[in-house]
């Protein structure tokens, strides 16, 4: 094998390695979000504890994601696509660290939800529905990452609309509450925080998602319409 073989493998070993190592890092912080709402849910303390905790090992990927894709830059100096991905990979990897955070923030608010009024959480289904869509769409955003599928990254932006409506309707069934009565109001708060979370994982998984959208095509479609984007995308 000749020396510039050899490099080229190694070179996309590399690659191969980082990207891996992205997909376990949002394995695990898909894993924090759904915790945090069954910590929401039950209350389960121990539960609550762990997501904090492991909040830890997800800022540890960051960190070492973030100094993998430094060491490829300055040793392989990568152009075009490859430059393209670790640009992309260095923003995918901030999105999933605030993602965390958010889980991280929903445990806080579940334990002192708990500590307040706990038949509150189970009066808010609308929470868990929007739980759901916001891990659907991360997971998509990832599968895409994987298999560097744009359409079907796009089909993520789609679902942001229908997770900004589920929080709407939260924060109109919280308002109701408070008016009703006002003893409620510190957990209804609570609660808010809750769904904003909610919402902003849903952000962070379009933001994953465009990074993907760049990466195929090489265009940066953040604060693009959706209807230039599936232009976009159906270009050859």
């Amino acid at each position: 094998m000749g020396t510039a073989e050899h490099i080229s493998k190694q070179f996309e070993t590399d690659l191969d390695t980082t990207r891996t190592r992205v997909l376990q890092m949002g394995g695990l912080v898909e894993a924090q979000i759904l915790a945090a709402i069954q910590a929401f849910s039950t209350g389960d303390q121990a539960l609550i504890e762990q997501v904090i905790e492991n909040d830890a090992r997800v800022n540890g990927y960051e960190v070492a994601i973030d100094g993998a894709c430094n060491h490829i830059v300055v040793k392989r100096q990568p152009a075009a696509s490859d430059l393209r991905l670790i640009m992309a990979i260095s923003k995918i990897v901030t999105d999933l660290e605030r993602v965390g955070d958010e889980a991280k923030k929903i445990a806080r608010m579940a334990k002192k939800i708990h500590e307040g009024s706990a038949h509150l959480a189970q009066r808010f289904p609308a929470i868990r529905h929007a739980s759901q869509i916001a891990v659907k769409m991360l997971r998509q955003a990832l599968d895409a990452f994987a298999r560097l599928d744009a359409a079907s990254a796009a089909e993520v932006l789609k679902e942001d609309s229908e997770l900004d409506a589920e929080f709407r309707s939260v924060l109109r069934q919280l308002i109701t509450y408070m008016m009703e009565d006002p003893r409620t109001i510190t957990t209804s708060v609570e609660t808010v925080w809750v769904a904003k979370a909610i919402e902003r994982i849903g952000d962070h998984a379009k933001n994953v998602a465009e990074q993907v959208i760049y990466i195929v095509k090489g265009t940066d479609v953040r604060h693009t319409s959706f209807a230039d984007i599936e232009r976009e995308i159906a270009k050859k």
